[in-house]
């Protein structure tokens, strides 16, 4: 198993025609290194796909996920930050099988019945 001890969500759409030499480049270009052990997700434009790049110290892997109905919950609000935004474990479980990960905590309680 690959160890990750930090997610980076890249928020700008990547073209998912780019292979890991690409997202490799973007990452270093935004951080100005990649870090070993650290996961970088990208999107594209409509969020219906993502990759995860990770540096592995030694090497990067890349893995794709499609979604064949919906989208992923991915920040696309007017203003959203251009920055990278860091997730946890839990929203990148939640992330990949197309949930709303950024309501994790308010889905977590029962105010009303």
């Amino acid at each position: 198993m690959i160890r990750i001890d930090a997610l980076w969500l890249a928020v700008e759409p990547m073209d998912m025609r780019a292979g890991t030499e690409r997202l490799l480049a973007s990452v270093v270009q935004v951080f100005g290194q990649a870090q070993a052990h650290h996961g970088y997700l990208f999107a594209n434009a409509r969020a219906t796909r993502i990759k995860l790049l990770v540096h592995d110290g030694f090497g990067v892997w890349c893995a794709a996920r499609r979604l064949n109905a919906g989208r992923f919950a991915w920040p696309r609000e007017v203003g959203a930050a251009t920055s990278p935004m860091t997730l946890t474990q839990q929203q990148f479980d939640a992330l990949v099988l197309g949930l709303p990960w950024q309501r994790l905590t308010q889905m977590q309680v029962i105010t009303r019945m």
